[in-house]
């Protein structure tokens, strides 16, 4: 078993664009793969723990299918106070390949699938990008879209809070392809986005009150799920990465028109019918990314011998107690 850190995982140099393309291939699989629904427990008030198993297809040659669990935690008071980890297995003989750390898988791949969900569905000359919530996940964001897309000129707005956006700024002082604005309100940000991403991870109600400032033509995505409900009801597409992760949602029942973002990409659903339509895009997070992302770090490594196998002893034969 490789013990793989987030260290090894940041030294390997995957390129956003590398995780935007991972992205594409693991949603043209998701048919072929078992996706359960994430579970959660929770010990105390907001903390909790979710299990996210997946089942990719066997490979092109069959020669191993990759199973893997992944353990998110939050904790309040701890440092970090959210962390993951995955254990990624052999499905074929039940062998235990790796544990992962998982932190930068998933702020890559949350980022790279919000990156390709707006390519998706924004409207045609889309090019004012406005982000709220400004940590790793709206770097991870900018840093998939931006690359994705490199001739490609993007005027960026960012809600002001403390020096954060600055902060922000200076991260990006090498793209040429990305100008940023820095604004005062929320209210002006939603205004004048034509993708508008918010990127926080709590928030008490919503964040924009009155959902009728998102100009037509907008696309909304709540890349951890909160605060912009209101748009549910009265917002002409709503779509999510898997149908059984979000139908629990309160207002599901009463989305207008309704489907997964993977049907957009496969082409099977045209996305965006007007550049008129006001459009919330709802990614709650799949394991199968995890999984898939894991699987091909471990092929990165897998012969790598300064990356040592950690013996794991097993019984040889059955045992009786």
């Amino acid at each position: 078993m490789k013990v793989i850190s987030g260290q090894i995982i940041r030294s390997l140099g995957i390129s956003p664009k590398q995780c935007v393309d991972w992205i594409y291939e693991s949603f043209s699989i998701k048919r072929d793969a078992q996706l359960p629904a994430k579970v959660s427990v929770h010990p105390a008030d907001s903390d909790f723990f979710t299990s996210m198993p997946c089942l990719l297809p066997p490979d092109k040659n069959g020669n191993i299918q990759y199973f893997g669990v992944k353990e998110v935690h939050r904790i309040a008071g701890a440092i970090p106070s959210l962390g993951s980890d995955m254990m990624l297995y052999n499905a074929k003989n039940g062998e235990l390949l790796a544990l992962l750390d998982c932190d930068w898988i998933t702020a890559m791949r949350t980022g790279a699938v919000a990156a390709v969900s707006a390519k998706a569905l924004r409207k045609e000359n889309a090019s004012i990008y406005g982000f709220v919530g400004l940590g790793n996940t709206a770097r991870a964001t900018l840093l998939c879209i931006l690359e994705a897309e490199p001739d490609k000129l993007f005027k960026v707005k960012l809600l002001k809070y403390k020096d954060t956006a600055d902060s922000f700024i200076s991260r990006f002082k090498n793209h040429i392809n990305v100008q940023f604005e820095i604004v005062d309100s929320i209210e002006e940000l939603a205004r004048s986005s034509d993708v508008f991403f918010s990127c926080i991870t709590s928030a008490d109600g919503l964040l924009v009150e009155d959902e009728s400032i998102f100009q037509p033509g907008v696309t909304v995505i709540p890349i951890h799920m909160r605060g912009l409900q209101n748009c549910d009801t009265t917002f002409d597409r709503v779509f999510g990465d898997d149908t059984d992760h979000i139908k629990g949602f309160r207002y599901f029942s009463q989305f207008k028109d309704y489907n997964e973002i993977g049907e957009v990409l496969a082409g099977r659903d045209k996305g965006r019918k007007s550049n008129q339509q006001r459009i919330i895009d709802y990614n709650y997070g799949l394991g199968l990314h995890d999984v898939f992302f894991a699987s091909r770090i471990y092929e990165l490594i897998k012969k790598r011998q300064d990356i040592p196998e950690t013996s794991v002893a097993k019984e040889a034969e059955k045992y009786w107690i």
